[in-house]
């Protein structure tokens, strides 16, 4: 959701002299917010007859820094999907039990790198996964997972994907057009096959829609996995350990839009969890890897105007482009933007008299934040050079999704601590770093 006032009133006094410090363009999350937004998702679910487990989506927003003082500090483990997500939650001090790894097309080598260390919980996307899984002693990567006993793990999840019978929403469209999961007809035969291989205990996993405001769609997403896991356990005797409702909780990015409303999301589970338990004798442990929810509004992109042009419309270039924040682009998203006078004197309230867009320096006509001509117009502030434009939801998916399409760097990330004080978190992209992995001398070369 848009920022908060308490965000507003602890960032924006300082915000002069924090451009002036560290320039922009910057991301900066506010730990008040997260540590309380995290607290708040917790005591939701409190009352789960099988206990309650948060796997932050490492995707969401991967810094070292927000994952081990804040998200570590509340408790929570990682859901990775990517061999540097796994490094970073072990170097936090993340536990085997703590990682979740929920790849997909997943490589030999990834799977290796989730044995190592202890493992992980293992959340399988395909059926033919489970033959390829290495023992824990092939670390030279020789298995190659055609004639050898695979090193099943004794806890192993499998994701699931229902296919025609839900909606998945907007962002994630329909469950039978997604490349993810193990389809319905397959999912007991998937659980038959994990326990020839040796599989003792079992999770359950979906994922379904993203960004979703519906505590009704949520809910019956649980009472769905409880669904398959009864026929399951009908089938072939599992109690499972835990369920994985995914992510999707959802943000208002419109100031306009309502908040999710938590505690009835969770009582309404919980319910579900209670009655499942008397019908069954037994509740699984719930699970979910919330990244947007938990730092998605507590982050904002702040960045400075330094060109005011008239073209066929108007326009205000800022230093910031689409490799700081994609989601306009890619998803014709909409963030909430406000304007800071450039003494920092006033949050600016009236509105341009013409249609402005809010623009990058990118060689990309869709690097636009806001459009008159591209669906993102809506009425703004009047935006001069020296003006700071702070773009609201930025916490997720912002700087994670950043990129270097035309040698445009990426920006630093920036901390507003509960003690007032800001500190970087992350620097600014080079030239350097952009050089670093490319070489004018040749190594040597292989001859045929």
């Amino acid at each position: 959701m848009p920022m908060s006032w308490d965000f507003k009133a602890r960032l924006l006094p300082k915000l002069p002299e924090i451009c002036r410090r560290f320039g922009t363009p910057f991301h900066v999350y506010d730990e008040a917010g997260i540590l309380e937004g995290g607290a708040r998702l917790k005591a939701a679910f409190a009352s789960c007859p099988g206990g309650f487990g948060e796997f932050f989506a490492v995707k969401a927003n991967p810094n070292l820094v927000i994952m081990e003082r804040l998200l570590r500090r509340l408790g929570f483990g990682f859901d990775c999907s990517s061999i540097p997500e796994l490094v970073m939650a072990r170097l936090v001090g993340a536990k085997p039990q703590d990682i979740m790894f929920t790849s997909n097309n997943t490589s030999q080598e990834e799977l290796l790198e989730a044995r190592k260390n202890g493992g992980c919980v293992l959340n399988l996307d395909d059926i033919t996964f489970v033959r390829k899984i290495p023992p824990l002693d092939d670390l030279a990567g020789l298995f190659s997972g055609s004639g050898k006993k695979s090193g099943m793990p004794e806890l192993i999840c499998f994701r699931y994907n229902p296919g025609e019978r839900r909606d998945g929403g907007s962002f994630i469209g329909k469950p039978q057009e997604s490349k993810y999961g193990v389809r319905h007809d397959q999912i007991v035969a998937a659980y038959r096959l994990a326990q020839a291989e040796g599989a003792q205990r079992f999770g359950l996993h979906t994922m379904v829609c993203s960004n979703s405001l519906s505590e009704g769609y949520l809910a019956q997403t649980v009472e769905m996995l409880l669904d398959v896991a009864a026929e399951i356990n009908a089938a072939l005797g599992i109690t499972f350990e835990f369920i994985n409702m995914g992510g999707g909780l959802g943000i208002p990015y419109h100031p306009e839009h309502r908040e999710l409303k938590i505690e009835e999301l969770g009582r309404s589970i919980t319910s579900s969890l209670h009655g499942f338990q008397q019908k069954h004798g037994w509740a699984p442990k719930l699970l979910m890897e919330s990244g947007r929810w938990i730092t998605g509004p507590h982050g904002v992109l702040v960045t400075r105007c330094i060109n005011r042009m008239s073209k066929h419309f108007e326009i205000a270039g800022v230093d910031a482009c689409m490799s700081s924040l994609m989601r306009p682009a890619v998803y014709d998203a909409y963030h909430h933007l406000d304007v800071l006078d450039g003494k920092g004197n006033w949050l600016k309230t009236s509105h341009s008299p013409t249609p402005l867009a809010v623009v990058g320096a990118l060689c990309e006509n869709w690097d636009q934040f806001t459009s008159p001509h591209l669906g993102r117009h809506r009425l703004l502030p009047e935006i001069n050079e020296g003006d700071l434009a702070i773009i609201h939801d930025t916490g997720a998916h912002g700087h994670a999704m950043g990129f270097n399409y035309n040698g445009r760097l990426r920006p630093q990330e920036l901390l507003l601590q509960k003690n007032g004080s800001v500190v970087q978190i992350r620097r600014a992209e080079t030239v350097d770093d952009y050089l670093r992995t490319q070489q004018l001398e040749f190594p040597p070369r292989l001859t045929f």
